[in-house]
């Protein structure tokens, strides 16, 4: 039997070498090749240019593009969280257009219509709370179904983006709600020295993000769980906790943007961007951020963001049907995932063949 009162013995050397690996890989991947999306916004800027002389490389065409940015940037956000987990969260514009919804019904028809000063900062803030508090909510719900019962992310997030949805039309039998204080609105159409307010909060967001996946331990904790969720568990990760954690950051990131929608589109809806949904998808594996979890950065999402936007205002300044540019994304989705799984065979078979050959 064993002395109690004997010191325990340090593990033996190595016993921890495959989570220290794992770990080291995560810290090290970039999970995506920067250089080539930097290069690939380069070829784009340098082909735009070419074909509309005078008219891309304008102030008013970047500043267009930051003003268009912010809301699909905080939703890809939200989306590569998630991701990252190795799950899925299908329900980010139904969340923000029910926190919209709610923060829109609150300083529509609650502020009293002749408020002014402190009172309208006052009830803004009182629906910002509101908005806060739902996504909250929302993503913890989310969150115990997925880590607690084990209910796969997508059938969760689905059902989810459904049912919310459903009682967003419900409750606003399909209308919007607009008519917001200009303290709101000025969010996203003030700029300071040029850069719009709304892309100053994607970028600080965004740095945010990075920072929390990179640097906290719950960000390793995220990218551990993606990458092999019952070797994290016998790790010794409460990995429910972190899995909780993963869709109430991504809700939050879904209250951000609904902020940002209503002040660029001074409205509020159930149907508002639906379109988004499989952009933001688009943009995260684009970026690098593996769809098996486990490995991606946002710097590369936001590259690929950059990429994405300066496609669409390429085509709309060359006057190109907007159908076409989601044609395009459509492919360019589809023509990463095929180069990302031939890539990743062709790497398997090089080691092996490594592995095989006699020293």
């Amino acid at each position: 039997m064993s002395n109690p009162d004997q010191p325990l013995l340090p593990p033996p050397a190595g016993a921890n070498a495959p989570l220290d690996r794992m770990v080291a890989e995560i810290r090290r991947s970039a999970g995506t090749n920067l250089l080539g999306l930097l290069l690939l916004l380069l070829g784009l800027f340098t082909v735009f240019s070419i074909l509309l002389p005078g008219a891309f490389l304008q102030r008013g065409t970047m500043q267009a593009m930051m003003f268009q940015l912010p809301e699909l940037g905080l939703l890809s956000l939200a989306m590569a969280i998630p991701l990252v987990s190795g799950g899925l969260n299908l329900a980010i514009i139904a969340t923000a257009n029910q926190a919209a919804l709610l923060m829109a019904w609150i300083l529509t028809t609650q502020m009293p219509p002749d408020a002014a000063g402190g009172d309208v900062w006052l009830w803004i803030s009182i629906a910002l709370s509101a908005g806060f508090l739902l996504c909250v909510l929302i993503g913890l719900v989310t969150g115990f179904i997925v880590a607690v019962i084990g209910v796969h992310p997508i059938l969760v997030t689905l059902g989810t983006q459904t049912l919310i949805t459903g009682i967003s039309i419900w409750l606003t039998r399909g209308q919007t709600l607009s008519g917001f204080p200009d303290a709101l609105i000025r969010i996203s159409n003030e700029t300071i020295a040029g850069i719009p307010i709304s892309f100053g909060i994607f970028a600080i967001v965004a740095l945010g993000v990075h920072i929390l996946l990179t640097r906290s331990v719950l960000g390793i904790e995220i990218h551990m769980i993606g990458s092999n969720l019952e070797s994290t568990r016998f790790s010794g990760v409460d990995t429910r906790r972190v899995q909780i954690w993963v869709y109430v950051l991504s809700s939050l990131l879904c209250w951000l943007a609904a902020i940002v929608m209503m002040a660029r589109f001074n409205s509020a809806g159930a149907d508002i961007a639906q379109s988004y949904l499989l952009i933001t998808i688009l943009a995260a594996i684009l970026g690098g951020i593996d769809p098996y979890g486990g490995f991606g950065r946002v710097t590369g999402l936001v590259v690929a963001l950059l990429i994405l936007q300066t496609i669409s205002s390429g085509f709309n300044l060359l006057g190109f049907s907007q159908h076409l540019t989601l044609a395009l994304w459509g492919f360019t989705l589809i023509a990463v995932m095929a180069a990302k799984r031939f890539t990743s065979a062709m790497l398997a078979r090089y080691r092996s063949a490594s592995f095989q050959r006699p020293k």
